[in-house]
C-alpha cells in the first residue's frame, strides 16, 4: 500500500506478547506496553474475554468502536486471538493494526509497514497463518544479540534500563500520532514516526 494513500480507519490494534508475570518485562512484550499505555491515555480497562482467548478493551474515535486486544496464548498462537475478534466484529485485516517486537531495529526506532514477510517472528507468522500478510505493523525496536542462536534467550529477558527508556519514548511518540493512524492517515503518522 502507497503510504500516500489514505487507508480505511484501524479499528483493531493487537499488542503482541507472551501471558503471565514471568515474561511481563520481557523484549518480547513490547506489544503489550505499547497496549497497555494507550489503554492509559484512553482511560479503558483491559479485561478478560475467554471467547476471544484475550484481554480486550473498546473506545470510540470518531463514532467508531476501536478494540485494543491482548492475546492470552503464547507469541506462537496469537493468531486465534486476532481471527476470532476480527470474525466476530467483522474487521478486515487492512483495519488491523499489529504493534510487535523489531530485532532489526536498536531501542528507540519504531516504524509503521504495511504488509510483508513475518521476519522470523513467531506472533506475525502465526497472526499471517489466520488473516493472511495485508495488515499494518508498528515494528518497535528492541536491539539484536548479534547471532541468530542467542535471539531466543535474548527476547524473552528484560532490556537494560537505557534501552527500556528509549523503547518507552518510541512508544510515546507513536501514541502522540496515534489519532492519525486510526484515522488511516499513514502518510501524516509515518512522516512524524518515522523522522527523528
Amino acid at each position: 500500500m502507497d503510504m500516500s494513500q489514505v487507508s480505511p480507519p484501524i479499528r483493531l490494534i493487537v499488542g503482541l506478547g507472551n501471558p503471565g508475570k514471568e515474561y511481563q518485562g520481557t523484549r518480547h512484550n513490547a506489544g503489550f506496553w505499547f497496549l497497555d499505555a494507550l489503554a492509559k491515555v484512553y482511560n479503558v480497562d483491559l479485561r478478560v474475554e475467554g471467547k476471544f482467548f484475550a484481554e480486550l478493551a473498546k473506545f470510540k474515535q470518531n463514532n467508531n468502536d476501536v478494540f485494543l486486544l491482548k492475546p492470552a496464548t503464547f507469541m506462537n498462537l496469537s493468531g486465534k486471538a486476532v481471527l476470532a475478534v476480527a470474525n466476530f466484529y467483522k474487521i478486515t485485516p487492512n483495519e488491523i493494526l499489529v504493534v510487535h517486537d523489531e530485532l532489526d531495529f536498536v531501542p528507540g526506532i519504531v516504524k509503521l509497514k504495511f504488509g510483508g514477510g513475518s521476519g522470523g517472528h513467531n506472533g506475525l507468522r502465526d497472526t499471517q497463518r489466520v488473516i493472511g500478510p495485508d495488515y499494518w505493523r508498528c515494528r518497535l525496536g528492541i536491539g539484536h544479540p548479534g547471532h541468530k542462536d542467542a535471539v531466543h534467550d535474548y527476547v524473552l529477558t528484560k532490556p537494560a534500563l537505557d534501552d527500556k527508556i528509549a523503547i518507552n519514548l518510541a512508544i510515546d511518540k507513536v501514541i502522540a500520532n496515534i489519532k492519525f493512524i486510526l484515522d488511516g492517515d499513514f502518510a501524516d503518522a509515518c512522516k512524524n514516526i518515522h523522522t527523528n
